[in-house]
């Protein structure tokens, strides 16, 4: 393949058949120049749900907040001794990118945040339409209100 070609600067012929892309959250604003629309951005409201064995509400709290201050994108987390919801809002260029992100949130932290040694049990990933029309309509979950770490 020749030098300057799209599959020599790392574009999708340049993978191999099952070679995933790397996955990270997606930059917006006026650095993203994305030609195609389906390359934009977008908000997706995600709801992560895990649980495992009790551990001390005081432990599941702080390691909660501190996840919390380490990534301020986190709307609310709930929690009890045996399980926890994490609901933020994710940008990204696809459903597929905002889940990935959100299934190694978890486990990419579980140490730094002293996180409790839980599995993902529940992941639910939505566009900001469908959370604003299911709110709307009354079925969806309710709007992050208060914004922080909270008891079930």
């Amino acid at each position: 393949m020749r030098p300057g070609t799209a599959a020599s600067l790392g574009g999708a012929g340049s993978r191999a058949a099952g070679e995933q892309r790397p996955l990270t959250s997606v930059a917006a604003g006026a650095r993203f120049r994305g030609d195609e629309p389906q390359d934009t951005p977008r908000l997706w409201h995600v709801t992560l749900s895990v649980s495992g064995r009790e551990a001390p509400l005081t432990e599941v709290r702080r390691a909660l907040e501190q996840l919390a201050h380490d990534h301020p994108f986190l709307l609310t987390s709930r929690y009890a001794g045996d399980h926890a919801e994490i609901r933020y809002w994710e940008e990204a260029r696809d459903l597929h990118d905002a889940a990935a992100v959100a299934l190694r949130l978890w486990g990419e932290h579980r140490q730094t945040a002293g996180l409790p040694p839980w599995e993902i049990v529940g992941l639910e990933v939505i566009d900001r339409a469908t959370y604003h029309q299911r709110v709307a309509e009354g079925y969806g979950p309710a709007p992050a209100s208060p914004v922080g770490v909270h008891p079930f």
